[in-house]
């Protein structure tokens, strides 16, 4: 819901930019930081709510690969954007993972899930996950106390080091307790510049106009929406609250089992 308690799709109603002047964007917190359940927006439900992920019929937690625990950032999305899985990126050569854009948010307040903040891009890396472009953009909620001094990814080298070296070893390494192979990244693994992730932003936000128009197929990617007036799938108040109505009511949350706090240990290659 908005602030005035009407329902909206966290995927499609949140404006991209909370500045555009600035290049300040909104931000949906999925997971806060030090958390393991991974929770994302569900881009295939009707109004997209804010999900835990399923595979093989169990609820997915992000395991702990030595040092890390749980997500070392809040980790999130930026709304009205889409990595279409139609486009080769022409930097990094792979189709997108057709999701919203991920954002690892790493000022020092542990946010809320469901929280919508401003965040300022200071840049980027390019994941390669299962073959599909991944984008990663780094930033920093504009009223944390030092956002003032980031501008730029290199802020980020100076004033956290070696919080960009654990970014790219923790997506690295991931997905290795669940048999998987290390991760990839395009350029090395090297972080792009502000500039650059700025321009990533925007291209992904100019395919999710193209989804919400209906001049893409989204597959099963669900548009319903309720403030882009223009869209096909736009719909009413009336609409929505019938699909919320019709939900399952929420029932008590499952206890986290003890095996999500297990540490792994693995020699970095």
């Amino acid at each position: 819901e908005d602030a005035a308690g009407r329902y909206i799709s966290p995927f499609h109603d949140i404006p991209i930019f909370a500045d555009p002047g600035k290049n300040v964007f909104n931000m949906v917190v999925e997971v806060p930081r030090w958390t393991n359940a991974k929770m994302e927006i569900a881009t295939k439900d009707p109004l997209n709510p804010i999900k835990q992920d399923v595979k093989k019929g169990k609820l997915r937690y992000v395991a702990n690969v030595f040092p890390h625990k749980g997500y070392i950032w809040n980790y999130g999305a930026i709304p009205q954007t889409w990595e279409d899985p139609g486009h080769k990126d022409e930097n990094t050569g792979c189709c997108g993972d057709n999701d919203p854009i991920d954002v690892c948010e790493i000022g020092s307040k542990v946010c809320s899930r469901g929280e919508v903040i401003k965040v300022k891009v200071l840049g980027t890396l390019a994941l390669i996950d299962e073959g599909e472009t991944d984008w990663k953009i780094i930033a920093i909620n504009v009223e944390d106390p030092e956002a003032d001094n980031y501008n730029d990814i290199n802020d980020v080298r100076r004033m956290k080091p070696g919080y960009l070296e654990a970014t790219v070893d923790w997506f690295r390494r991931y997905k290795v307790p669940d048999g998987k192979p290390e991760n990839q990244f395009a350029f090395n693994g090297e972080f792009k510049d502000k500039d650059f992730a700025v321009n990533v932003i925007k291209c992904t936000h100019e395919h999710w106009k193209a989804l919400i128009a209906k001049k893409t197929d989204g597959g099963e990617i669900n548009c319903t929406n309720l403030t882009v007036s223009d869209s096909p799938f736009c719909c009413s108040q009336e609409c929505a609250k019938a699909t919320v109505d019709a939900a399952p009511p929420c029932k008590a949350a499952n206890p986290i089992p003890p095996e999500v706090d297990k540490w792994f240990y693995y020699q970095k290659n």
